[in-house]
């Protein structure tokens, strides 16, 4: 299926702020870039309450967003955003997050992970597991007593969210309730057919992913690492995941892949694949319909997840 019209009419769009490609820019220059284009969705749904903190890491403190909808919860969401682990940040995933509240009942906690090249791997792991260990430990404060904790993210999140529930199976941890990948970095192979395929050089393109690597992994051994490809990790007794694809999107293949490793090893996992969408377009909340489809569907799977 081609690229829906809503979408291509986007890329128009873009086209004509003739801008570089993100690959040709330094990171910098990135995050101005990205941070100017986003918020086209407005600030999202009204919160009961939001607030501001960080959580103690390695060498310092991340920011975290909490994101609270009502006086009682069912759960709590910890949300990490994409960007290549180089872009985005708290801001940026807002108004996903405020959706994600006010949609399923749940507290989301947005992590404000260091990014590279400033903090290259492992530091947004290490940053990732650091926030979802923070959150067990304060449900009283975010979920008002023992509630389900989802681990959740895009992109690069959708990677982190992914090594955080391996990570939780090798240490013993309680386990997220739910992990739900959006369109999730898997592995550093960038040679599979839906990187190769040109229909998919859209927003995110081989490009672009070669240059994010270069960024948070320059060491083409630690990208080896289950912590940097979780696809080349253990899957046995991981939990409940959602995962879902674009069709138009370089990653396409390694987040299928992903799924069905899970399912092979007796995870119960729901996926569904988008057709006619391109990498990105689950944030895309007021510019995209496919964002609203990709936000109906997980908001249903954490439903079901959650009972």
């Amino acid at each position: 299926m081609a690229l829906d019209e809503a979408s291509a009419g986007l890329l128009e769009q873009m086209a004509q702020l003739d801008a570089k490609p993100l690959h040709e820019m330094a990171p910098e220059q990135a995050r101005d870039f990205v941070a100017t284009m986003g918020g086209r969705g407005g600030p999202g749904p009204a919160m009961h309450r939001v607030r501001n903190t960080r959580v103690l890491v390695s060498g310092g403190a991340v920011p975290v967003r909490i994101l609270t909808p009502a006086e009682q919860v069912r759960g709590v969401i910890v949300w990490y955003h994409g960007g290549g682990w180089v872009l985005g940040g708290t801001d940026e995933a807002e108004p996903v997050g405020r959706t994600l509240a006010d949609r399923t009942g749940c507290t989301v906690v947005l992590v404000g992970y260091r990014t590279a090249p400033e903090y290259r791997f492992p530091t947004a792991v290490d940053d990732a597991w650091a926030a979802y260990t923070w959150t067990l430990e304060r449900l009283d404060e975010l979920a008002g007593g023992t509630a389900p904790v989802v681990v959740a993210g895009d992109s690069a999140g959708g990677n982190l969210a992914a090594v955080v529930a391996q990570r939780a199976v090798r240490r013993g941890t309680p386990l997220p309730a739910l992990q739900v990948l959006v369109y999730p970095v898997t592995d550093c192979d960038l040679s599979t057919t839906s990187y190769e395929d040109p229909a998919n050089q859209l927003l995110l393109s081989r490009d672009t992913m070669t240059w994010f690597w270069d960024h948070y992994a320059p060491d083409e051994v630690a990208r080896l690492h289950a912590d940097a490809s979780p696809l080349r990790g253990a899957f046995a007794g991981l939990p409940p995941a959602v995962v879902l694809t674009a069709e138009h999107d370089v990653l396409r293949d390694e987040g299928e892949i992903y799924a069905t490793r899970m399912i092979k090893a007796g995870v119960q996992v729901e996926h569904r694949r988008f057709a006619g969408q391109m990498h990105g377009f689950f944030t895309m909340i007021g510019a995209l319909p496919g964002a609203e489809a990709g936000m109906d569907y997980v908001v249903g799977a954490i439903d079901n997840g959650l009972g």
